[in-house]
């Protein structure tokens, strides 16, 4: 067991930071599985903004002034004041003021916090109704921040206005989110709940859904008319969010090269592997061979759910033997279909005092029944073990070393990065040694490469790849359609997901190209005293920090 650490003058400034953000964001509680503050949101108005630039200045001053004690110290000390002076230059740019896109803004976050509330008791559902009561208040502030960047210029383009003003309208209906979670609350097993409390989450999912009704009918009536049609956010605003996902500079113009040739390698790498599935086979022959395979399908979710269950507690069980440590804590990951219907598949990291396990989810949409095994074995080791969950669950399990911060920050580089290495990984360790297995990992290591190119091209009007012409929305849609096997639904969802959140694709890649250019450099400093075991462990302890700070604290 590790040893437990003193805390320092640091690590109270942190602790303070985590209980300034529990304060103003208390939907944060929620995703951290904190209690107090139940059915809260934060002030999303420009007064709510002011006042979180404000408090973020005033612990910059703070961790700006503190002396490190020791390496964790040191490493805190590097990583807070760049996470808090990014933050404050995010502010000033007016981020804030645009930020709607389909997948990951505003107008979904406050939505899915009911993702991870429990809800097996009557006092559950009592809190469900508060934050259901709660949504008017933090949808009109957000109203509000929008209507400010509108007025000075600083609106989302009109695609995600449009894309906005839909899944609002989703949202708003009789038969949508909160309405069925009213409709259908129910105690642990099926308990019938007081109706009193039923009349309270039925006004609750009532006030809910008007508010993204009044969130819809802003779209629509004004921002939609002010809105940009062009795509790109520009060089400067890309920059900001490039460091932001990655927590690290990076050459854009360098990495927009580098992510062409990285993409021609994995088609090469793919072509290879489709020949060994079927002789003389297309990729898409591959895959078509693939997919009529009966051995290789799942029939309905419960299926799926039962097969990522069986396939996590596998890895967890082989690779806690001989690969990795992993701590007792997280030897136990949830494997969850999703309330939405979005297509996404993501990972919860279980709450800081482990009531709540880490979850990996599927958001299955309407209508799909088949899954393929072959496509998605990758996804439960880039989710679960040596995923995300490995990752993230040993930073909450690490409370003898690092402060709060330590353990639930970090940045979409660092996460994704790793969670992407870990795959290749998968297949340096023989566990992908079925070239269908390999295909798929191909499929989704294709795609995170085309990204890369795709992103940094539209937003920073790049020349195309075959110099053919600059880089638009509209172009990157085929562009898309031509490196990925995913119906034309996916594609749209994916490219409007681009579009909308500039930056956070490529950092799936590149932050993977950051972890084994690490590994790779002390590999070759060490020779043949390199422990790759060792390495895992020294990186993962150190909590979620910035992809810059990962390298000054293993590289010197």
């Amino acid at each position: 067991m590790t040893e437990e650490r003193t805390p320092t003058e640091i690590d109270a400034i942190a602790e303070r930071w985590v209980d300034t953000m529990l304060e103003l964001q208390p939907e944060t509680r929620v995703y951290l599985g904190v209690p107090g503050d139940e059915g809260a949101y934060g002030d999303m108005s420009p007064a709510g903004q002011q006042q979180l630039a404000d408090a973020t200045k005033r612990a910059l001053a703070e961790i700006e002034a503190a002396t490190p004690v020791d390496d964790v110290d040191t490493i805190t000390k590097l990583d807070l004041t760049r996470d808090l002076s990014l933050q404050l230059e995010k502010h000033d740019a007016g981020v804030w003021q645009r930020d709607l896109n389909n997948i990951a803004s505003p107008l979904q976050n406050v939505r899915d916090t009911f993702d991870l509330l429990p809800t097996a008791t009557e006092d559950d559902w009592v809190r469900v109704a508060k934050r259901l009561a709660n949504v008017p208040d933090a949808i009109r502030g957000y109203i509000e921040s929008l209507r400010v960047g509108m007025s000075s210029g600083n609106a989302p383009a009109v695609r995600q206005v449009r894309i906005g003003i839909q899944q609002a309208d989703e949202l708003n209906s009789r038969d949508g989110f909160f309405f069925k979670l009213a409709n259908e609350a129910k105690a642990e097993g099926g308990a019938e709940l007081p109706e009193s409390l039923k009349a309270d989450l039925q006004r609750g999912a009532q006030a809910a859904a008007a508010a993204y009704g009044e969130l819809s009918y802003f779209l629509d009536d004004e921002l939609q008319h002010e809105a940009p049609e062009r795509d790109a956010v520009g060089r400067d605003l890309y920059a900001l969010a490039s460091r932001g996902f990655l927590g690290a500079k990076i050459d854009l113009d360098e990495t927009y090269e580098w992510g062409i040739e990285e993409l021609a390698r994995m088609v090469a790498e793919q072509e290879a592997i489709a020949k060994q599935i079927k002789p003389d086979a297309s990729v898409r022959e591959a895959i078509e061979f693939l997919d009529s395979d009966p051995s290789r399908k799942l029939h309905g979710t419960d299926a799926l759910q039962r097969w990522m269950q069986e396939t996590s507690d596998r890895a967890v069980a082989e690779l806690g033997k001989t690969h990795f440590d992993i701590p007792e804590q997280i030897r136990r990951l949830e494997c969850m279909i999703a309330p939405t219907q979005n297509g996404g598949i993501y990972y919860t990291p279980p709450a800081d005092d482990f009531s709540r396990a880490g979850r990996m989810w599927w958001s299955v949409p309407p209508g799909v029944t088949e899954f393929d095994t072959w496509r998605e074995l990758t996804t439960v080791y880039h989710e679960g073990v040596p995923g995300h969950h490995l990752q993230l669950g040993t930073a909450v399990a690490n409370k003898a070393q690092l402060n709060r911060w330590r353990r639930f920050s970090g940045t979409s580089g660092h996460a994704e990065g790793w969670a992407l290495y870990a795959e290749r990984l998968m297949e340096e360790l023989g566990y992908l040694d079925d070239p269908a297995d390999r295909l798929g990992m191909l499929d989704g290591q294709r795609m995170r490469a085309a990204r890369v190119v795709l992103d940094l091209g539209v937003h920073l009007e790049k020349p195309l790849p075959d110099g053919s012409g600059i880089w638009s929305g509209d172009y990157a849609f085929s562009f898309m359609g031509r490196n990925v096997n995913m119906d034309q639904g996916f594609v749209n969802f994916e490219v409007n997901r681009y579009l909308g959140w500039p930056g956070q694709a490529p950092s799936y890649k590149v932050g993977q190209r950051v972890w084994q250019q690490i590994r790779d450099e002390l590999a070759s400093r060490e020779g043949d005293a390199f422990d790759v075991k060792a390495f895992h462990k020294k990186a993962l302890d150190m909590g979620s920090v910035g992809l810059d700070t990962l390298r000054t604290a293993l590289l010197g």
